[in-house]
């Protein structure tokens, strides 16, 4: 929408008597009820041609309601040409495969070259605006250094259906499925890790499990295990799923279980001597990795634009740096 443009709604029988604010915001799918707030407050809805600038308003049945939208403002921050693997992408979405060191949003230290400004300019004139601005709509993050499936809302619509799928805990279509490399081997085939995360009380750049923090769940499933030279276990893959989508969560659960993720520099350092268990070659993997042996692998999300509740599944293999890893392990002892 790069033009100035007008919606117009007429109040039914049964609306009457409700929040102006409410009704728009259930007979304009397209805009946040925090949009149309800010667009009532600003003076751009009118009821039979009076400016309303309360959102609290009462409707009458037969008014007739007309809200002025102004064209989205300009993203910020800029667009910026990175190259992008996109799984999916139509009007309502886009499915990237992240590769490692890219920073999802602009922050300290890291004010371009994100997945936002990539996206911004990547997708141009399709973003629709989401809360007025032309930006793409961040539902989940990954780490910089953990690779593998995103999705991205491109209008408000879409990003406010994703977002009440990400808050579900676990109920729903939404799957988000990772793969890990981990040290050691837990001594059953599966298990789930229920454990409260909070900021880590002497490093705030860093999560902990914590009494009193927010709910955090992960399952994991058990895949294949590797020995080391010595002919004793020394690191398997875990598939593991989320109810919750916690900052660092699966990194921080797997090192609470005595099962840090290779290569974690944040939370395996307790581990680093481990690599000496390892073969030549797995060891050479593992130093040529640089980042966590983590990748998001499965993402299914149920299509925001759809009522017949259409399931969109993708799934990405092992980037070349964590297949490497793997295969080096397999070579030198798998159970």
């Amino acid at each position: 929408m790069t033009e100035r443009s007008t919606e117009t709604v007429t109040i039914a029988a049964e609306e009457a008597g409700q929040r102006l604010d409410r009704v728009l915001a259930a007979r304009i799918p397209a805009l946040s009820r925090s949009r149309l707030k800010a667009l009532i407050l600003d003076g751009q809805v009118t009821i039979e041609a009076r400016t309303i600038l309360d959102p609290a308003t009462r409707v009458n049945s037969g008014d007739a309601i007309m809200v002025n939208l102004p064209p989205p403002e300009a993203a910020s921050p800029r667009g910026e040409t990175i190259p992008l693997n996109i799984v999916y992408e139509d009007d309502a979405l886009i499915v990237i495969d992240k590769p490692k060191g890219l920073v999802v949003h602009p922050a300290a230290g890291h004010a371009t070259g994100t997945l936002v400004n990539a996206l911004i300019a990547h997708c141009g004139d399709s973003l629709s605006g989401i809360g007025g601005i032309k930006r793409p709509g961040i539902v989940h993050r990954l780490d910089k250094d953990t690779t593998g499936l995103m999705v991205v809302a491109k209008n408000d619509r879409a990003h406010r259906a994703l977002s009440k799928q990400f808050a579900n805990k676990g109920e729903g279509p939404l799957k988000r499925g990772y793969l890990a490399l981990v040290w050691g081997v837990p001594d059953r085939p599966r298990g789930t890790i229920d454990a409260p995360l909070d900021r880590n009380r002497h490093a705030r750049e860093k999560r902990a499990v914590r009494e009193g923090g927010r709910a955090a769940v992960t399952h994991w499933h058990l895949l294949e295990r590797f020995r080391g030279p010595d002919g004793k276990p020394v690191a398997s893959l875990l598939a593991c799923t989320l109810e919750t989508g916690r900052t660092h969560q699966i990194r921080v659960h797997l090192a609470h279980i005595g099962h840090p993720i290779l290569g974690d520099a944040t939370y395996g350092t307790g581990f680093k001597t481990k690599a000496s268990r390892l073969g030549p070659q797995a060891r050479a993997a593992l130093e040529a990795l640089g980042r966590q042996a983590l990748h998001a692998y499965l993402l299914a999300i149920e299509h925001p634009d759809t009522d017949s509740g259409e399931v969109l599944e993708f799934r990405s293999e092992l980037p070349g740096d964590l297949r490497r890893l793997r295969d080096a392990l397999v070579a030198e002892g798998r159970d």
